[in-house]
């Protein structure tokens, strides 16, 4: 845990300064020149958190390293035991020769690897006989099997690589705080205790062992994969960084190994904490609160969480039904149970006549709102718009459920059957225009920097305002100065595209953005041979 976390506890309690440290810790993590980039610090509060040892600049790399193990998420689909690969809507069935367990072809690429299907867990998982537990005739049975994968390889590691086996086991479980969590606690007991021990036998291993790597995944892992591969990695470094709802750092996997890189997002001072996200940025303080408490056991008070407007994002408000100008925010972000009131009472200079709602009503109006929303086909731009409409008078323009609506607008127009960037109408154009930079605003702050958030909106905009400038220029309506400023515009949307998504693996979409960004800068260049140097 980091700052900004606390432990599940009573409300009355009072979480102490996580920056009076008891103990420091060197790091030589990854550079160019294998600089420590920083150093471990320890508090009673919060445990051990990761710090800047000096200044990084944006766009840093401040970690590189290969994970202690991978395998399949809990709540997957089947995949290949080997390479990932998502099994459930293919024709042929394999199963591995050895063990039985299913894989894409036997053929596949991850046969013997040490990320993949190795040949000590193949034989444990055939000495058990653990295929007799599970067919394809019960999806879901199969499904639950999966869940005990990543715990046996965390397991074998013990025998095969007592090292990495004690750098996980240093990792926080939260053991205490999940014992007291009956739905999380028997989960595990039911579906990877019980499997292990009591259908596997594999009883060189304890219940406690099993248990304390089931929180240590829960708390420590990251969803990792590219190109329809969903898997989870545990890493010995980078499980460090502690959490902030507006995270400094970014990261990403290679793929291939699934080499974890943390970048700097934005510049870090020396001795501020290096930060990730645990929860969902694009959601609002209540679900985000909601979900790190369920999921990841700790509260958080960060800056953004302790500001009802979100810093001045407002993306949870609503807006106030009777004065129709102000916006309904918590009373007190910190307590999930807050009143919620009109604004405009408390703003020097407005008047309302006073609206309050208690949190169980908005909880039950944003779900059903979201309801709705999940009902909605994902590529039907006519319904997104139209819900937009709907709720305008209901959720702020920047509240998180019209925040996800606008990013899934923002990169349909343009690219799905009937709305093709050349087809899109000047109207449709500048819609996108208008959606990609509405949302900007908000990433600017809530995902500030070198965010493929960013990277990918600013990449997105750039179409939309290249056509418009075409149309515009065939049309005879604009000067030779009208078209050196806004290529300008163009151009700065494809430089800070291209510099924050070449950093993506080459194989993810993000990557292939970069690429597509860099080749659109060089047709710009054309222009040039008409207007002159921009």
């Amino acid at each position: 845990m980091g700052k900004h976390h606390r432990k599940r506890m009573s409300k009355s309690s009072k979480c102490k300064s996580p920056f009076t440290s008891s103990d420091l810790e060197d790091f030589s993590s990854y550079d160019g020149e294998k600089e420590p980039m920083f150093q471990v610090k320890t508090s009673k509060a919060i445990g051990r958190y990761m710090v800047a040892k000096n200044d990084i600049k944006a766009g840093k790399i401040i970690i590189r390293e290969n994970p202690l193990v991978v395998g399949p998420c809990v709540g997957g689909k089947i995949q290949c035991i080997g390479c990932y690969k998502n099994l459930e809507d293919e024709d042929k069935k394999f199963r591995c020769m050895g063990c039985g367990w299913p894989m894409c072809s036997k053929q596949c690429p991850g046969i013997d690897e040490i990320y993949g299907h190795t040949k000590i867990e193949c034989s444990v998982l055939k000495e058990c006989h653990s295929k007799t537990f599970f067919t394809w005739d019960d999806i879901e049975d199969m499904r639950t099997n999966y869940h005990s994968i990543v715990p046996l390889r965390c397991l074998i590691l013990k025998s095969t690589d007592p090292t990495s086996f004690q750098t996980l086991m240093d990792m926080e479980s939260h053991n205490e705080i999940r014992k007291n969590i009956p739905a999380v606690w028997l989960s595990n007991q039911n579906t990877v205790v019980d499997t292990i021990l009591g259908k596997w036998k594999l009883t060189e291993y304890t219940a406690e062992e099993i248990h304390t790597i089931c929180g240590i995944l829960e708390v420590n892992a990251f969803e990792i994969g590219h190109q329809g591969v969903n898997i989870r990695g545990i890493y010995p470094t980078a499980f460090l960084m502690s959490h902030d709802c507006v995270p400094n750092t970014n990261h990403s996997d290679d793929g291939i190994n699934f080499t974890l890189t943390v970048r700097a997002s934005v510049d870090i001072p020396e001795n501020h904490p290096i930060t990730l996200s645990y929860a969902y940025t694009l959601q609002g303080t209540l679900r985000r609160r909601e979900h790190l408490l369920d999921n990841k056991f700790f509260e958080c008070y960060c800056r953004r969480c302790s500001d009802p407007s979100e810093l001045g994002t407002f993306v949870s408000a609503l807006l106030c039904p009777k004065c129709k100008t102000g916006y309904v925010l918590s009373d007190d972000p910190l307590n999930n149970d807050s009143t919620w009131s009109c604004n405009n009472t408390k703003e020097e200079g407005y008047s309302c006549p006073g609206y309050t709602i208690s949190s169980k009503s908005v909880r039950l109006l944003i779900d059903r709102i979201s309801r709705e929303y999940e009902t909605i086909d994902c590529n039907d731009i006519d319904s997104l718009e139209f819900f937009l409409k709907k709720y305008r008078n209901v959720l702020h323009p920047n509240h998180y459920i019209c925040l996800g609506v606008k990013l899934s607008l923002s990169q349909l127009y343009g690219k799905i059957d009937g709305y093709l960037i050349y087809e899109l109408t000047d109207k449709q154009l500048s819609r996108k225009i208008e959606i990609c930079k509405e949302i900007m605003q908000t990433f600017d702050v809530i995902e500030p920097g070198l965010t493929k958030l960013r990277g990918v909106t600013l990449y997105e905009l750039h179409a939309p305002l290249m056509v418009l400038l075409t149309r515009e220029f065939e049309r005879g309506f604009l000067t030779k100065d009208d078209i050196k400023s806004r290529l300008r515009e163009v151009v700065s949307c494809l430089i800070d595209a291209r510099n924050i998504l070449e950093l993506e693996p080459k194989i993810s979409t993000e990557g292939a953005m970069g690429v597509a960004a860099q080749e659109a800068l060089l047709q710009i260049k054309d222009w040039e041979k008409i207007i002159g140097k921009i």
